[in-house]
């Protein structure tokens, strides 16, 4: 940053250093903002056809992710690691708290599932902004 106070003759030239201090100041600031990407919850069936269900949910969540955002899928993620018959309720509460952190919960689908009806409610409690999408990933305003 030094050899920006100095003119190419070696004077001091504060005009210039100050000029272009701001412009990186203004540069780097524009480079986080354009980084920001909230966190959205992806909302959709899980239960019954499990393996379409999850393909489905991957595509939702590359839609969020093209729309510039961070997709949450509790869905995809608590399978991994938890057994859905005998700890259901645990991935649900985790489903919940992973909500809390998001900006806004993105519903998909023409069918609201009992799980999704209880997110949807919660939803609604958290004060979220609820968006809700067909499965051709078309939103629809109520």
């Amino acid at each position: 940053m030094d050899e920006l106070k100095y003119n190419s003759e070696g004077y001091y030239d504060q005009v210039v250093y100050e000029a272009l201090t701001k412009i990186e100041r203004e540069e780097r600031k524009a480079r986080r903002k354009a980084a920001y990407r909230p966190l959205v919850y992806i909302c959709s069936p899980y239960a019954g056809d499990v393996e379409k269900n999850t393909f489905r949910a991957r595509a939702f969540s590359r839609f969020a992710v093209e729309k510039k955002y961070i997709p949450i899928a509790p869905h995809l993620l608590c399978p991994q690691y938890l057994d859905e018959e005998t700890e259901r309720w645990l991935g649900l509460k985790m489903g919940i708290v992973f909500m809390g952190k998001c900006e806004e919960v993105w519903v998909f689908g023409d069918v609201i599932s009992e799980g999704m009806e209880a997110e949807i409610e919660k939803a609604k409690r958290m004060r979220k902004k609820i968006r809700y999408f067909t499965e051709d990933l078309v939103e629809v305003f109520e």
